[in-house]
């Protein structure tokens, strides 16, 4: 049965609330709209469709190529609202923010390291720029394994001189440089992420 069959349009004049979030991050993205019409759009075609009530059925990205790729629809209790996990193409917000709601979309920094990590890793050139720290890591297994471990070296240093501060600034270090080891992996924060939801 297609998610527009179980929902309830007959509240809210014809209409279902979407709770549109980073499928990746976790970070919500933007709330809006959907009638029967945008529900069906959206299964039948992988990318997030709403209801506007004043430009009618709004095809998320048509315009700017910000689509939203659909990992799952899922319905609520009561049937009458959508949670929407989706791969964005780009920022949700028509002011260009990642979010609708700035403080959700800071509040997952390592979504946000893990992004940039990886685009800089898709802006990898053949030499034609000077490549960012990033794009050197990435370019060689030796760097990053050395760095992985004098990064590790140094937390445990400041774990074992009792210095909270240091401590912090190295873990902060050695997350980034594991994010960079990942990423030419092909892996990043989100593999993470399912990883610790199935052990918990």
């Amino acid at each position: 049965m297609s998610l527009a069959d179980q929902l309830d349009f007959t509240r809210n004049g014809g209409l279902v609330t979407v709770v549109t979030q980073d499928a990746t991050s976790g970070v919500v993205l933007m709330v809006a709209h959907a009638d029967r019409e945008a529900v069906e759009r959206t299964e039948a075609t992988g990318e997030m469709h709403y209801r506007s009530r004043t430009r009618g059925l709004w095809h998320k990205g048509a315009t700017s190529g910000h689509v939203q790729r659909v990992v799952s629809l899922e319905s609520d209790c009561d049937a009458d609202a959508v949670l929407a996990r989706v791969r964005p193409a780009g920022p949700a917000c028509h002011k260009g923010t990642t979010s609708c709601f700035a403080h959700t979309a800071a509040a997952d920094v390592l979504a946000a390291v893990d992004a940039t990590i990886r685009e800089r890793a898709a802006a990898c050139t053949d030499g034609g720029e000077t490549p960012t720290y990033t794009q050197r890591l990435l370019s060689d297994r030796n760097l990053r394994l050395k760095k992985i471990g004098e990064e590790s070296a140094e937390f445990v240093t400041a774990c074992a001189d009792g210095d909270a501060g240091r401590a912090v600034e190295e873990a902060a270090d050695l997350v980034y440089h594991t994010l960079v080891a990942l990423r030419a992996l092909d892996a990043g924060w989100g593999d993470v992420r399912a990883a610790l939801a199935a052990r918990r």
